[in-house]
């Protein structure tokens, strides 16, 4: 992975790059940020320039032996930890190394429900067991095979257990030329022990022109549908695969349906709804389907407030967004994105589907039913 092949966080990149050439690389160092903003992908590129073994001013030269190793993370030199979903206790990340190469180099962005799903394991608790910092202690303790930087890059260390401490020492008091990436969604899950052993390296979120510039190089998207969806991605590009194509139509019916079916309050034909369509979209679909429901509420309420020059929407959208505004109040809209947000941290965590959108569709009739235009009426 090159820093050219990543998009945006130009600034966060030119730091990096700094580092090495002024002889600063810090031995541990923690990568925080979503992986939707580039934050697994800034320390592959970052593992790969500090090991190339003819370093460009600006990257990673990408035809050295070195590099084309790292680029499909097979450097021997290169250790990778992540959370598994171990079947016994002595399992190691090693037993899945190949479903995890995979998975990322076909998504470099990808987030934990990816690797669920790429490994089907779409119930089992995710975690990084004692097992594997006995690994890691032993593969790093051991000589570097090519004689440079011996690397980790481990993935979400908030699901290091407790017997996570294991690796303290290893990382106070690391072998020479030894190098420990860590790169986390959310620092206050990591042992603190740990925490405080690292130097931060904060990702922000992308702008909309990064994530626009992506969906068009990357996605083949045109100019304007691919701005539309960085408008929706919130800096964040993961969130964009849900939205491509023909699924963020889909949504938009999909939306318009039910709260039609919500605002004439007919209890079988909800329970019809939420079981034919709702529960049976699958867990990531649900998950971009409630995004999209959050950012059109959001875009309802802009328009609410008369900050019509902020809503960036297609036509048959902004037609939606401007009826259920001029509908409903603010109070109303705020609670229908409240239980929408509520709803997306519930699928996240693998709500049974049918009881939540069963739940979510009458809190639903709650809110929008006192409001002046007549039950019963198809609304929007």
């Amino acid at each position: 992975m090159q820093f050219s092949e990543i998009s945006g966080q130009e600034a966060l990149k030119k730091r990096l790059i700094q580092t090495v050439k002024e002889n600063r690389v810090s031995h541990a160092q923690l990568f925080l940020g979503s992986t939707g903003y580039g934050s697994l992908a800034l320390a592959h590129a970052y593992a790969q320039y500090v090991s190339c073994e003819n370093k460009m001013d600006d990257d990673s030269c990408g035809e050295c032996g070195t590099c084309r190793k790292y680029s499909k993370l097979i450097h021997p030199d290169l250790d990778l930890s992540y959370p598994f979903f171990a079947k016994k206790a002595d399992e190691t990340a090693i037993n899945y190394i190949e479903q995890w190469r995979s998975a990322y180099l076909k998504n470099p962005y990808l987030n934990l429900d990816n690797w669920r799903h790429a490994v089907g394991e779409e119930k089992k608790q995710a975690n990084i067991n004692i097992a594997e910092c006995h690994r890691i202690i032993k593969k790093l303790s051991l000589k570097s095979f090519e004689g440079g930087y011996k690397v980790l890059i481990m993935w979400l260390p908030e699901y290091l257990d407790k017997q996570g401490n294991a690796l303290l020492k290893l990382i106070e008091e690391p072998p020479e030329k030894t190098l420990f990436l860590l790169v986390s969604e959310n620092q206050d899950q990591i042992l603190t022990t740990i925490l405080s052993r690292t130097q931060l390296v904060k990702v922000n979120k992308l702008t909309e022109a990064d994530v626009a510039q992506y969906l068009i190089t990357k996605k083949g998207l045109d100019e304007e549908r691919a701005e539309q969806i960085a408008y929706l991605s919130e800096g964040n590009i993961q969130r964009t695969q849900g939205l491509i194509g023909e699924e963020k139509s889909n949504h938009f019916e999909l939306l318009r349906s039910w709260m039609n079916v919500c605002a004439r309050e007919k209890g079988l034909e909800i329970i019809s709804f939420v079981d034919g369509t709702l529960s049976k979209l699958g867990r990531e679909n649900q998950k971009s389907f409630l995004l999209y429901a959050i950012n059109m509420m959001r875009e309802s309420l802009l328009l609410k407030e008369g900050l019509t020059e902020l809503v960036n929407l297609p036509e048959l959208e902004n037609a939606f967004a401007e009826k259920f505004s001029s509908m409903y109040n603010h109070q109303q809209i705020e609670a229908v994105i409240a239980e929408f947000e509520k709803a997306s941290y519930h699928i996240e965590r693998n709500a049974n589907p049918k009881i939540l959108f069963l739940d979510v569709s009458l809190q639903l009739v709650l809110f929008l039913e006192y409001q002046t235009f007549p039950k019963g009426t198809l609304y929007i």
